[in-house]
């Protein structure tokens, strides 16, 4: 069975993407490809210094590498065009959609919409579920 690639998606400072990265390393080690993809350079050394197997910023990035995912994991708001202070593109988010990759996407945003029927948690514990829900929906032979 070919590895798994598991694309993380994160903006701004990276600090989400790089919990996500750290967490799905440790649980999975090298079973899976985490592949790093941050809307900026920062953001991207912050996820490969967690532990992302490989990673690469921008628009283009985002766009050529997610069509190629298993999965698709960050914060929801990489599926709004302009979000994270405009950072992710129109495109971006049209990229992440139109993935056929799983999307596993966590409940925070610092935009003004709020997505009811969640259970407001703290980000440790919304990785933890997205780690877990990966291994249930994405990588069931790992």
């Amino acid at each position: 069975m070919p590895i798994k690639r598991v694309c993380v998606v994160d903006g701004q400072g990276g600090g989400i993407g790089l919990l996500l990265v750290k967490s799905l390393k440790e649980v999975y080690k090298e079973s899976v490809e985490v592949i790093a993809l941050g809307t900026n350079a920062i953001t991207t050394a912050q996820m490969l210094k967690a532990g992302a197997n490989k990673g690469a910023s921008g628009e283009n990035a985002i766009c050529h590498v997610l069509p190629t995912a298993d999965c698709i994991v960050g914060p929801i708001s990489i599926t709004w065009a302009n979000a994270m202070l405009g950072e992710i593109t129109p495109r971006m988010a049209e990229a992440v959609m139109s993935s056929p990759a799983v999307k596993i996407l966590l409940p925070l945003s610092q935009e003004s919409v709020q997505v009811v029927g969640v259970i407001k948690e703290p980000l440790p514990h919304l990785v933890w579920m997205a780690v877990e829900k990966i291994k249930k929906e994405v990588l069931r032979d790992v």
